[in-house]
């Protein structure tokens, strides 16, 4: 039975990384031989024409999900195709708002589900919320918010929004403090924290503080600004995430439950117009950042590298930049920062995510209005 079982996986892998290999017709290649400390690589155009996308996701059958910000949700077809797919609910696409991240369920061969995050209209303007649904062709079907931020208001700024699957099932949302920072201590608002909730939207007993009738018991840590990369440590399970500073201070903190990361009373950042903000840059009680940006590179998307085609990146943590307009490779040691390596420095643009794919490459998102999806792949 369980050499069944392991023929079934092998088999299954094989087909998986195979449509990969293959997947999309158009792809051009834009630059060879770069160097980074430990490979060298080429940047590949997988596709383009994209309008200011913000999130992938990577079909088993070798198909590839991307999230557009005025609303549209784009599948690449293995062969080659690109459709828009129907049946998401209404998006208020406005500022830095729209459709944002969007995420496989860990069961979707079987099950067939997606999440995604997004601006939602509703009393009060506009705020963060994430819906399920049924991927069925060229239509999702069976949509389910399952979280929706209070408050909604007017501004245009700080939705977050990224999702990531913990081992244990539970999903993992980031919110921004919607351009009102002291909402990000307030324990009765939604805004600059990170979410836990369970895959139907429902609370997860463990949540640090579930019984407590003065705090959102979906709430699993809080002084956040706007957290726009997220992902999972792949040895430990923990919670990573990035945030945009101000002035500068943009951060980088491992997440634990129950505890403040600081915003506003702390950061390394400035006002925009000069001065300083809160009490410094550390306090007891408030979690100091793992690793921090003066000045900005305006962080978006994060993943830990796994992959087999570029040995010398195992464990880098590779960060997208908007501002900075980069890849950011951030060299650990556990959670020591050994050095960090500034890649593709303004070749392609605003880098909005950073993924790794199933084949082992790195795969990028440009934050423009004609936006488009690069592969990162060795060069020998």
């Amino acid at each position: 039975m369980r050499r069944t079982v392991l023929k079934f996986w092998f088999s299954f892998l094989l087909i998986f990384t195979l449509g990969w290999s293959s997947a999309f017709g158009s792809e051009a290649v834009i630059a060879r031989g770069i160097r980074s400390g430990d490979a060298v690589f080429r940047l590949v155009r997988v596709a383009e024409g994209l309008e200011n996308p913000w999130g992938l996701a990577f079909l088993p059958d070798g198909g590839l999900l991307v999230t557009e910000r005025p609303g549209r949700l784009v599948l690449f077809e293995r062969d080659g195709g690109r459709k828009i797919v129907g049946g998401l609910p209404a998006v208020a696409a406005r500022g830095q708002g729209g459709l944002m991240d969007i995420v496989l369920d860990p069961d979707f061969s079987r099950n067939r589900l997606v999440y995604f995050s997004y601006s939602a209209s509703g009393q009060g303007g506009a705020g963060t919320a994430v819906a399920r649904a049924r991927l069925e062709g060229t239509e999702v079907r069976e949509v389910r918010v399952i979280f929706e931020m209070e408050r909604k208001t007017s501004a245009g700024q700080h939705f977050g929004s990224r999702l990531a699957f913990a081992p244990d099932g539970t999903l993992f949302v980031s919110t921004g403090d919607r351009g009102d920072r002291h909402r990000a201590q307030d324990l009765r608002d939604h805004a600059g924290k990170v979410i836990r909730i369970n895959s139907d939207g429902s609370v997860p007993r463990d949540n640090p503080f579930v019984g407590r009738g003065d705090v959102f018991p979906d709430i699993f840590s809080y002084g956040h600004r706007n957290i726009q990369g997220m992902t999972i440590h792949p040895v430990s399970g923990e919670v990573w995430t990035h945030e945009h500073g101000p002035r500068g201070g943009d951060e980088i903190n491992v997440i634990k439950p129950g505890a403040n990361y600081g915003w506003p009373v702390v950061t390394y950042g400035r006002e925009y117009v000069g001065g300083s903000i809160g009490e410094g840059t550390s306090r007891p009680g408030m979690e100091d950042p793992l690793l921090q940006w003066t000045p900005s590179i305006a962080p978006s998307g994060m993943v830990f590298y796994t992959g087999e085609k570029f040995p010398g990146w195992k464990d880098s943590l590779f960060v997208g930049a908007l501002a900075g307009q980069h890849l950011r490779r951030v060299v650990l040691r556990g959670r020591e920062v050994v050095r960090e390596e500034v890649l593709l420095s303004r070749t392609v643009g605003r880098i909005r995510d950073v993924r790794q794919g199933p084949d082992g490459n790195l795969y990028l998102l440009t934050d423009e209005r004609n936006g488009a999806v690069y592969r990162i792949e060795p060069d020998r």
